[in-house]
């Protein structure tokens, strides 16, 4: 297990094997429609060495976590070497206690040593209320493709469901580390 960082109420750190478990469970019990097999899927993609992933601990319990892909499939910078930020979840009763932003530094300074921006797709439901001002704040942007919709831009006048598929790509570069 890797720690990224460490304040003594705060941890970040690597996926364990039974973070899955517990993800699953708190997500359940949200009412949303978690698979299992996606948190075993970040857990072995972490241990091949193609996603970072960060738990993170509040006083000692896993309180969210967040995904870094190394080299994306999707998105406007597919396949260009710009590591995405995927999956960025806070458990809710631990939200304003700077959690996201610390998961958020680590995930950043990983991308920072293999490049010099970073992307990420927030989805545009008022359940992503929070994450949107978050990265807004930290100086994201949006990239100009205009929104995206299961995967791909999503032509003008084009319908949709206001879902959680339907996303804004926003970028940012990171001063630190590595640039490409």
């Amino acid at each position: 297990m890797k720690i990224y960082s460490d304040d003594g109420k705060i941890k970040i750190r690597s996926m364990v094997t039974g973070d899955a478990k517990i993800l699953y469970e708190e997500y359940l019990s949200y009412g949303w429609h978690p698979k299992m097999e996606t948190y075993e899927k970040y857990y072995r993609e972490q241990e091949e060495g193609k996603r970072l992933v960060f738990i993170a601990e509040y006083e000692g319990k896993v309180s969210g976590q967040c995904t870094l892909d190394l080299n994306p499939k999707e998105g406007p910078w597919a396949g260009q070497g710009y590591p995405e930020i995927v999956d960025l979840t806070v458990f809710f009763d631990l939200h304003g206690k700077g959690i996201g932003s610390r998961l958020l530094d680590a995930a950043e300074m990983e991308a920072s040593k293999i490049s010099g921006i970073v992307f990420l797709g927030v989805g545009l439901h008022s359940g992503y209320g929070p994450a949107q001002r978050l990265y807004v704040k930290r100086g994201y942007i949006p990239d100009g493709s205009g929104v995206w919709y299961n995967g791909s831009v999503l032509d003008q006048y084009a319908p949709c469901t206001n879902d959680d598929d339907l996303l804004l790509f926003l970028s940012k570069e990171l001063n630190h580390g590595t640039k490409k």
